[in-house]
């Protein structure tokens, strides 16, 4: 078995592209870099990645029949050694939470009691004990299987499923759009990262800043970007990604970019998807470098 990389998407901010991001990511990783993917999404009840890949009702319709135990939440549990027990093997276990993608990648979708659990770990009083679950997780009952790159896409705030997620890959990956208050708040991540390792001694890296929904007509694009630059050097990713009412378009209609035919694609659609693999080839050489 090689070696399973992770990392998280995440920003303190919602609308940053965050969730479209990872799912393009994903796909990019698993079709034109020979990645097995599996992507999990922490993100709450809203359950984006499952709408981005068309199986919002697939999963809903689990959740309605109460055919959806165990969840992600589950893993989490304090009892989910007990829940393992119960089905016997483990990855049976790990395949009962997934969902499969028509485009290769697999699903672990968020769940309402996402919302139930950052409270109940909350007054688990150990941070090893808060913090590591989803670590444990990771690494005891998904490393074992076939995938080699798992992207955790986290919520926009900063709560006790967010530091699971932190914790159980040391990577972060933001997608930030070109704006002096996107700037900050990158800032202010790179700051929270550091105090996170200096309190909890979990080493978190930055490992990349994708500048995402990358407006060309406009000048102040450009300058914020080579403030990104001349702040962050290496951390800015390879590519901009363009803005694009063709990725939006797509996402509503159940896929990625990566389903669309070549004739299909216009021309800042084509220059995203590209951008996509290039920002996907150079996150798996920084995570092999890391």
């Amino acid at each position: 078995m090689g070696r399973t990389y992770r990392t998280s998407t995440y920003l303190d901010k919602g609308g940053t592209g965050k969730t479209t991001c990872t799912a393009h990511l994903g796909v990019a990783l698993q079709q034109e870099c020979d990645q097995d993917v599996l992507l999990i999404d922490l993100a709450g009840k809203q359950g984006d990645l499952a709408k981005t890949f068309g199986l919002w009702e697939e999963v809903q319709t689990d959740i309605e029949n109460e055919d959806d135990f165990p969840n992600i939440a589950t893993t989490m549990e304090e009892n989910w050694a007990n829940v393992v027990d119960l089905i016997g093997d483990p990855a049976d276990a790990v395949e009962q939470l997934v969902y499969e993608t028509g485009e290769g990648v697999d699903l672990i979708p968020a769940h309402p009691s996402l919302d139930a659990l950052d409270a109940d770990l909350g007054n688990v009083d150990d941070a090893q004990e808060r913090y590591a679950r989803l670590q444990a997780f990771l690494d005891e009952y998904v490393d074992p299987l076939d995938y080699s790159m798992v992207i955790l896409d986290l919520p926009g705030v900063a709560n006790n499923v967010t530091y699971n997620g932190l914790w159980a890959t040391e990577s972060v990956v933001a997608p930030v759009q070109m704006g002096p208050l996107e700037f900050e708040q990158a800032r202010g991540l790179q700051t929270d990262l550091q105090g996170l390792s200096q309190s909890y001694g979990v080493d978190v890296e930055l490992t990349m800043l994708i500048p995402n929904l990358y407006d060309r007509r406009t000048n102040l694009d450009k300058e914020v970007h080579d403030r990104f630059l001349e702040e962050f050097g290496d951390i800015v990713g390879p590519d901009r990604i363009v803005a694009s009412q063709a990725i939006r378009k797509a996402t509503n209609s159940g896929h990625t970019l990566f389903e669309l035919e070549e004739d299909e694609l216009t021309k800042t659609a084509r220059e995203a998807r590209g951008a996509f693999v290039t920002t996907a080839e150079e996150l798996l050489t920084r995570l092999d470098n890391e």
